[in-house]
């Protein structure tokens, strides 16, 4: 038996530490740390609930957004206000552009690397690489001339021994198994991709003010100003501006990024075999289309055990099964105490003990619902989407099962979540263009609300703040007394896929995920970076520096 421990497992910040042991050829168990202490929930206390949702976009320095929205959700149901049409429509463009942005990095610079192999490239034929893509895409790129040109600047890398972030992948790994074409074709459409994620977050910056930390929420609405004739507004130069970049997003999303995925699963359709783990899945509903919060474009959903077919649909945020049953537990967690918590009555309080596998390993709670490990992101919200009947995941996920010979069951797979994100990442693209399109036609009505002034109250307020982000279920826990945040919790996806065990010794989903997966090498465990990376795992949310002598670590002076 060999343990083998990957610290850090991430390519994007956060730090996360991974441990398997390995029998035979295969995983037999796990453990997944989070190494770094998140405070913002202490910080946060005694501020004004209005200003929380600015504060929390400090959990980390790439899903911004997704907090703020959260965070000001959270307020707004504890204080039942009512959000604007032409406010719903602006904050569902931005997290539909945001959700682009992120599936985009994911699936390129954070993942396609687990399954790409960059030196095979440089024996690629360019020309059979462009017969290769041209068959599974019309898209103007995929030329015989642009795969050379990147061939001939890998290969000047490579002579300069400047291979830079790609040189400690595990090239030529036996478990590598696409051609010198197709790798060749990933690795010009990995560079194409740096490009077009960078115009998704253009186009949340165009509203939200800037990106990352947007600028323009406020509790009931947006302080994105409206007038099609005033050029310091959100006007029709804009909103023009907005669809192009929008276009030419969902053009490469639907053209590059699906084609490509589906070429990299055929290959590799062993591996809707591996990796299932927790098969308890929840999404909660997300583009809401009206002031209440009561009609969501996309649906939510809780699968229990696998089973798609016995769905319970959640049908709005105000859920009282998902707001009763959230908890959290701490016995394998470094905080204070073993004892399982709801968010409203939730604690921080560090208790670090050093790494102990039967003991606490892990600054991240154990999250349940109704005590039981779920495992959230893009596989839910398809599963809940599919069991509903949206036509559009339907024809994605029948064509996707269709044309690679896989069945519905296979998405509980390190593979399936792939698929999933990228499914995801197709219907995100339309659906910027759906709102944009709402947003125009209710401004052109004559509506040019964007806010309902609200002040906060005095008295007792509870509220939570659910959020599909693109890592799976967000959700903020507020508590107001007296105009102040009494409490402040958050759940974040990262928290529940990589939670570690609970109180019941049940394996967190990133822990459960692994046992069972194949290891070549255990000197270089590729097979375990693929099914973590599946998760696209960002452990920012749970982290910020903490001396544990207490020492001020760095001051940063705000002008």
């Amino acid at each position: 038996m060999s343990r083998i421990t990957l610290d850090p497992i991430t390519r994007i910040e956060g730090h996360l530490r991974i441990d398997v042991e390995a029998n035979g050829g295969k995983v037999t168990n796990a453990w997944s740390s989070a190494q770094m202490w998140r405070g913002i929930e202490v910080i946060l206390k005694g501020r004004a609930p209005e200003d929380a949702w600015s504060f929390v976009q400090r959990f980390c320095g790439v899903c911004t957004t997704v907090h703020a929205i959260s965070s000001i959700r959270a307020v707004e149901h504890a204080l039942d206000v009512e959000v604007p049409l032409n406010a719903q429509y602006i904050r569902n463009i931005m997290i539909a552009q945001h959700s682009v942005q992120d599936h985009i990095v994911h699936f390129y610079h954070l993942s396609a690397l687990d399954w790409v192999d960059i030196v095979s490239a440089l024996k690629a034929d360019p020309k059979k690489t462009a017969q290769i893509a041209q068959s599974i895409s019309d898209w103007p790129g995929n030329s015989e001339k642009e795969f050379k040109a990147v061939q001939d600047k890998l290969k000047a890398f490579v002579a300069g021994g400047k291979l830079g972030i790609f040189a400690t992948g595990y090239w030529g790994h036996p478990a590598m198994k696409l051609s010198p074409e197709v790798n060749l074709m990933a690795v010009a459409h990995y560079l194409k991709a740096l490009d077009y994620q960078r115009k998704a977050s253009q186009a949340t910056a165009i509203l939200g003010g800037k990106n990352p930390h947007i600028q323009n929420l406020v509790v009931g609405g947006v302080a994105t100003a409206i007038n099609t004739e005033n050029i310091a507004t959100l006007n029709m130069e804009r909103l023009i501006y907005l669809r192009t970049l929008m276009e030419e997003t969902r053009d490469f999303v639907q053209k590059v990024y699906y084609p490509d995925l589906l070429a990299i699963a055929g290959a590799y359709k062993d591996w809707f075999k591996y990796g299932a783990g927790v098969t308890n899945y929840m999404a909660v509903p997300e583009f809401p289309e009206d002031t209440k919060n009561t009609k969501f474009m996309l649906p939510g959903g809780v699968v229990m055990g696998g089973n798609i077919g016995g769905i319970r649909m959640v049908k709005d945020h105000r859920d009282d099964y998902l707001i009763k049953n959230i908890k959290e537990n701490v016995t394998h967690a470094w905080y204070e105490g073993n004892g399982t918590l709801h968010p409203w009555d939730g604690e921080t309080k560090p208790d670090y003990t050093d790494f102990k596998e039967n003991g606490k390993y892990s600054w991240c709670k154990a999250p349940t619902l109704d005590g039981k490990p779920v495992q959230v992101g893009p596989p839910a919200q398809i599963m809940a989407a599919y069991a509903a009947g949206n036509p559009k995941v339907k024809k994605l996920v029948d064509g996707a099962v269709s044309t690679l010979g896989i069945s519905l069951k296979d998405i509980h797979s390190t593979m399936g979540r792939l698929f999933c994100r990228g499914a995801r990442a197709h219907v995100m693209a339309d659906l910027s263009l759906d709102n944009l399109d709402k947003l125009i036609a209710n401004i052109a009505s004559g509506d040019q609300t964007y806010a309902n002034h609200t002040v906060i109250p005095k008295g007792e307020y509870r509220g939570v703040g659910f959020h599909e982000a693109p890592r799976g279920t967000l959700s903020h826990w507020i508590v107001i007394k007296n105009k102040k945040i009494e409490n402040y919790q958050a759940v974040v996806p990262s928290t529940w896929n990589a939670a570690p065990r609970n109180d019941k010794g049940e394996l967190g989903p990133y822990e459960a995920s692994l046992v069972g997966n194949p290891i070549a090498d255990a000197s270089k465990p590729l097979e375990v970076l693929r099914t973590i990376h599946s998760f696209d795992p960002c452990i920012a949310c749970a982290v910020h520096t903490v001396d544990p002598e207490g020492a001020e670590i760095t001051k940063v002076k705000v002008l």
